[in-house]
């Protein structure tokens, strides 16, 4: 066998080794996600911008597209096509550069789109009453992170007159004169904070597993092209 056909095998095989890890990592990250959906499912009716659903999303979205694309990896791989090559390279390049990006962001702006997500917690509270679903969920967030209201308890003064809804004290009675005084919102942030090291450990080995598939993909396509070309 020639040589440039043993290094164009060599490559073949490591990009697919590379792309069959990173499919499996998206089906861990999508998997992760459908999880936290569940277990978070009685949250539902709070805006998106609650901690751990947000975090359910991004994970769904992240692991979805890391599988797809890990499936393409692989098929232009096994069939050695260039145009299969090509659009892996990027499709993975968009993805790398929207996921720095989105870190970026997040470093950046983490002040406001917290102080946003709260604004809109507290808007969604309004509707505490006449929304069966949101006070549910309300009433599980309180129940389960011990907590009450947004960033404080006297949140809940203005929906409810002076008073605290009954999930905001250990003992649920109609009436909840000294609730929790613990945010929720931090509360949610820091269980989330607590739960993701783990996921985020899985992400950069992911991103490892990126950098090195775009570098093979790339190297099989020139293989290619050029065997292409000397046969020619």
């Amino acid at each position: 066998m020639p040589v440039s056909q043993r290094c164009l095998c060599c490559i073949k095989y490591l990009m697919f080794v590379f792309n069959l890890i990173f499919w499996l990592g998206g089906c861990g990250l999508f998997g992760v996600g459908v999880w936290l959906s569940f277990t978070q499912a009685e949250f539902s009716s709070l805006p998106l911008s609650f901690p751990s659903l947000s975090a359910a999303n991004l994970l769904l979205l992240a692991g979805g597209i890391t599988m797809v694309t890990g499936f393409l990896g692989c098929l232009g791989a096994l069939k050695e096509q260039r145009c299969l090559l090509f659009m892996f390279f990027v499709i993975l390049l968009l993805l790398v550069l929207t996921e720095l990006m989105l870190v970026l962001v997040l470093h950046i702006y983490h002040d406001k789109l917290d102080s946003k997500a709260q604004d809109e917690l507290k808007e969604g509270m309004k509707n505490y009453k006449s929304e069966p679903g949101l006070k549910k969920s309300w009433d599980n967030v309180q129940k389960m992170f011990k907590c009450c209201g947004v960033t404080n308890k006297t949140d809940w003064y203005d929906v409810l007159n002076g008073t605290l809804p009954s999930s905001c004290c250990s003992v649920g009675t109609d009436q909840c004169a000294d609730g929790w005084s613990e945010p929720c919102y931090q509360k949610a942030r820091q269980w989330l904070l607590d739960n993701i090291p783990s996921v985020l450990v899985f992400g950069v080995c992911i991103g490892v597993v990126q950098i090195l598939a775009l570098v093979f993909s790339m190297l099989m396509y020139c293989q290619i092209h050029w065997a292409e070309k000397h046969l020619d």
